[in-house]
């Protein structure tokens, strides 16, 4: 709080020798400013809980003048809080009927079992799966998955298998006593012969498969808007700063970041391997040939595992025709090449957007039985379950920063800060969106993937009006870098359940999140340099983005 109102007094001294802002103008800029700092502050250090940050706005901006409290409470539910319950809707069946799990399983029996393309398997299946689900939910989801795995791995080795059969995917001792084991017999493991030299092999399998699960969830949501948070925020900043563009769709976005994800899991894959598991990369291109007893033994495991989800259910393709059927729509609901459906309607085309989709097929789900006429009447998916899975505080927290957004355009603190960032025109665009990304990256391995980019969204919005760049420039690769956030487990929630699981340190996934880092940053930057520029018309200043004035009081 001191640090906020020391600096608070510097941006107001610093205002009062402009002479072009009015003096009332001046005060609610330096309130706005100092309420931007506060929650900027409060969201790194928690120390209050980030959903009660983000409603300082609704306690402050009515008594500082800056809004009124009608005016605020508008801000705190709009059209993101519809396409987040719809999704959760149908995040809430996928995992109520166990569809997560067919999905995440099946490409670890297809890749084969050794212990990189296992590692591959289990991250491809999180990646797919947090492109629709937010990527907690994917992570919890695929973690179970890979602790049954490896515990009948473990079991296959007790029951004949020892370590000098196979050695590369014997597990340690170690791991029998993280918490994936809590519910297991001692004496399940005590039989297990595992030479000394194979340990090492098995801890850092341990290691490279839980931090690729997490680092796959963050990889895998930015493909898509609904995918993860500051993907949603930033989509919902553009309605409302840039009412009139339309340039941000479902499928545009998929072609810009389908891309980015799939080379950035790759090197990733290869790096974490690299790091974990060994510097022999002759399985890229030598042929598998016929497999070893140890290998038709360790594949058998996990198809026995698969087939223990037995036939697919009518409650799974329910949820997989829904599942397709929503991504269809938004695809065609606007693709922008062509006319999309929601041009057949007699009004205005875009008063129909993806919330509007997910809403329909979300409440679809608590009307349809899940067990047909015949039985007894149950929905596909109940209140309480939705409940359960609802992200409560990632919506609140947004809303903040929504309301701040709000605050910071009616106070002129926008336009303060655009004034403000003007010299930075005469730098190269993409020196301005690397110092843009590797800030987002920064502040997001301390603070949580909304929080910074909500802190960032009306700061770097004036930027771009103030050096006359697109603003879809800045914005769309400081969103994606917001989500990197792989250095230590309490930067995302992901990090922190897979470290939970006790199969690798602090440093360990520092060691790793440097370079992934890296990979994501350089990523990013080569597809706004090359296929973004067509995509999104980045070399051209848009007609829906306002020209800056530096003499605009």
């Amino acid at each position: 709080m001191c640090v906020c109102v020391c600096v608070c007094v510097f941006l107001s001294s610093y205002l009062c020798k402009d002479r072009n802002l009015h003096s009332t103008i001046l005060l609610r800029t330096n309130k706005c400013g100092f309420v931007l700092l506060l929650m900027a502050i409060y969201w790194i250090t928690e120390v209050i809980p980030l959903s009660m940050t983000a409603m300082l706005p609704a306690i402050i901006f009515p008594l500082c003048g800056i809004m009124s409290s009608s005016s605020v409470a508008k801000e705190y539910f709009n059209n993101f809080h519809f396409l987040l319950v719809g999704v959760i809707c149908l995040a809430t069946s996928i995992e109520k009927w166990g569809l997560h799990r067919r999905v995440a399983l099946r490409p670890v029996t297809l890749v084969g079992v050794n212990p990189a393309w296992l590692l591959l398997g289990f991250m491809s299946g999180c990646a797919f799966l947090s492109m629709w689900v937010q990527n907690t939910s994917a992570v919890t989801m695929v973690m179970p998955i890979v602790d049954a795995v490896l515990k009948q791995i473990l079991k296959a080795n007790e029951e004949g298998y020892s370590g000098e059969d196979n050695p590369t995917l014997e597990l340690d001792g170690t791991c029998t006593d993280s918490i994936l084991y809590k519910n297991v017999p001692r004496e399940t493991f005590t039989s297990v012969q595992i030479p000394a030299e194979s340990q090492p092999a098995g801890r850092m399998l341990c290691k490279a498969m839980c931090i690729g699960i997490a680092y796959s969830s963050n990889i895998g949501g930015i493909t898509t808007l609904p995918g993860t948070s500051p993907n949603l925020i930033f989509a919902e900043h553009l309605n409302r700063v840039y009412p009139d563009c339309n340039s941000i769709n479902f499928g545009n976005w998929l072609l810009l970041c389908l891309p980015i994800s799939v080379i950035t899991l790759l090197l990733t894959w290869l790096w974490l391997y690299w790091i974990f598991i060994g510097s022999d990369f002759k399985f890229l291109w030598q042929c598998r040939g016929e497999q070893s007893e140890r290998e038709r033994a360790v594949k058998m495991v996990l198809e026995d595992e698969y087939k223990k989800l037995g036939a697919i259910s009518s409650q799974e393709i329910f949820t997989g025709v829904v599942f397709v059927v929503m991504v269809l729509l938004w695809l065609t609901r606007s693709p922008g090449f062509i006319p999309g459906w929601a041009s057949l309607f007699p009004h205005k085309s875009y008063y129909i957007t993806d919330a509007t989709v997910a809403l329909v097929l979300g409440v679809l789900l608590f009307i349809v039985p899940a067990n047909g006429p015949s039985k007894k009447y149950e929905s596909m998916i109940s209140w309480k379950e939705f409940q359960a899975s609802m992200p409560w505080q990632v919506a609140l927290m947004v809303s903040g920063g929504f309301a701040l957004a709000k605050g910071a355009e009616e106070s002129g603190l926008s336009l303060w800060l655009a004034r403000l960032m003007t010299p930075l025109g005469d730098l190269p665009v993409l020196a301005t969106v690397t110092v843009a990304c590797l800030l987002t990256t920064t502040l997001t391995e301390v603070a949580s993937n909304a929080a910074t980019i909500t802190i960032f969204l009306p700061i770097l919005s004036p930027l771009a009006e103030a050096i006359h760049v697109n603003p879809l420039y800045i914005l769309i690769p400081a969103t994606l870098c917001t989500s990197f956030s792989f250095l230590l487990p309490v930067s995302n929630p992901p990090g922190a359940v897979v470290y939970g699981y006790g199969h690798f340190t602090t440093l360990d996934m520092v060691k790793a999140g440097l370079g992934v880092n890296t990979i994501g940053v350089l990523a990013v930057l080569l597809a706004i340099a090359t296929w973004g520029i067509p995509l999104f018309s980045l070399d051209t200043y848009p007609d829906w983005a306002p020209t800056f004035n530096s003499t605009t009081p």
